[in-house]
């Protein structure tokens, strides 16, 4: 790090101011809390003991909450996270801290290799990082952080800056990550959604030959409940595909495992609205970004939408169909603001509808389908609700008029964050915490929704900041 990052760095340490200063007992205290418990100094951990290091969408998550505490402090999250992208423009995944033990986080820098295996493809070497990368929401959170204090951002180049790495970060997307042929990124990874364990993957991932289970050590299980975290076939599934990917130096195309996802496409695009409105802010046109934004709408209803279903599905590329299992995922592109009024109408239908119940037998959307023969409503992304996607589901029923489920939306979100000591995620029959608690993304996304100001997504894809 140079030495006016080390300065901003510790300027941003320091950096954090409540407008109104609030009751010391109040939600938004205890949220910041958590993100200042949770802040090392340059970036936030998701949680000190689960996950030690920077992971990418976290981050992403994070930086929209932390702007409003501290814009700055808001700036060097994605800034130190951009910091270990990779010369082929991806951002990976998780970003590791050089002084947490080995044994403390699996897979661990020894396990990815990135500086060695990553060679070819452009990894760093002065960052150990994972090799593969998670869902796009970069651009989305740089321009909501940017609007938060345009006088700031401008003085210090920050969009300026981080304009030509998202640049890339979309063009490895668009151009190497198009398996299908279509125009939309596939994933080669479970934990490239974000959504690891959930059914959606359980068809996809039967082609792959799991790790013995002697091969690795869990270290989430020190930490997590056994009945809450991912199988170990799971886990054997998940190291064999990155094992793979590793030993084939990260070169996409080749692997077993390759689907096309709704929410990563919806954020890709979402983030495409972002990064025009970035160019325009930087003095250049935005026209063609938001013309790639609505093709990429295009091939997402017509390679995912199924009318039957009422929600979009998974797409096994390998396979070259869709996968017939109901997650949230499915509910994400809602947040798209051009999206046909007859498919936004069906899947608020279908999140209302007994699948998702919300509203009804839930107050937060779960991770898969109520009915499905595989919700667990504590296991992982197999029935809980998570608050990242219930953000974007209340961000996405506000873009489209839909405010009175909007409300309780938020309103549920907020009740439960606080009184789960803001959990990674909740029973959605019950509330009860799961996983680990002090969640930093579960806390940024909280002092977003107690934000005064609704942020809509407008006809152009951004959010009004």
């Amino acid at each position: 790090m140079d030495r006016t990052a080390q300065l901003t760095a510790r300027r941003a340490d320091r950096d954090i101011a409540y407008d109104p200063p609030p009751d010391a007992g109040s939600p938004h205290v205890r949220a910041a809390r958590v993100l200042e418990a949770n802040w090392t100094g340059t970036s936030t951990v998701p949680s000190r003991g689960l996950y030690p290091h920077q992971w990418s969408w976290d981050s992403a998550f994070i930086a929209i909450g932390l702007r409003h505490l501290s814009p700055l402090r808001a700036q060097t999250e994605l800034e130190t996270l951009l910091d270990a992208q990779w010369g082929d423009g991806r951002i990976p995944h998780i970003v590791f801290n050089p002084s947490v033990p080995l044994d403390a986080y699996f897979p661990s820098p020894d396990f990815w290799r990135s500086s060695t295996a990553g060679r070819a493809a452009g990894a760093p070497r002065t960052v150990q990082t994972s090799g593969i990368v998670q869902p796009p929401v970069h651009a989305l959170a740089a321009w909501l952080v940017h609007r938060a204090d345009p006088g700031l951002s401008r003085a210090r180049g920050f969009l300026s800056r981080v304009y030509p790495r998202l640049a890339a970060w979309h063009r490895y997307l668009l151009h190497r990550r198009d398996l299908g042929g279509a125009g939309l990124a596939s994933v080669v990874h479970p934990w490239e959604q974000g959504m690891d364990n959930s059914p959606c993957w359980d068809e996809p991932l039967r082609r792959v030959t799991p790790a013995p289970t002697r091969s690795f050590r869990r270290a989430d299980l020190d930490h997590g409940a056994a009945q809450d975290r991912p199988t170990d076939l799971d886990y054997g599934r998940y190291v064999r595909l990155a094992t793979d990917y590793r030993d084939g130096e990260y070169a996409d195309g080749a692997g077993d495992f390759a689907v096309e996802d709704p929410a990563f496409n919806a954020l890709l695009i979402a983030s495409e609205h972002a990064l025009a409105r970035i160019a325009t802010e930087l003095g250049a046109p935005g026209t063609a970004r938001h013309a790639r934004a609505e093709r990429l709408t295009t091939a997402l209803i017509d390679r995912m939408w199924d009318p039957a279903e009422e929600m979009f599905l998974c797409r096994d590329v390998r396979a070259g169909e869709l996968v017939p299992e109901r997650g949230v995922t499915g509910l994400i592109p809602l947040l798209l603001p051009t999206l046909p009024r007859d498919i936004t109408t069906a899947l608020v239908r279908t999140a209302q509808g007994p699948h998702f119940g919300l509203g009804d037998s839930t107050r937060l959307a779960p991770s898969y389908d109520l009915l499905g023969e595989a919700f667990d409503p504590h296991r992982y992304w197999r029935g809980p609700a998570w608050f990242n996607t219930n953000w974007l589901l209340e961000r996405g029923l506000r873009t489209h008029g839909e405010h009175k489920p909007a409300d309780a939306l938020r309103e549920a979100a907020l009740e439960l964050a606080v009184a789960s000591d803001f959990a990674e995620y909740v029973d959605p029959y019950t509330g009860e915490a799961c996983g680990a608690t002090r969640f930093s993304w579960t806390a940024a996304l909280t002092l977003d929704l107690l934000h005064d100001l609704k942020e809509p997504m407008d006809s152009k894809g951004g959010i009004r900041g």
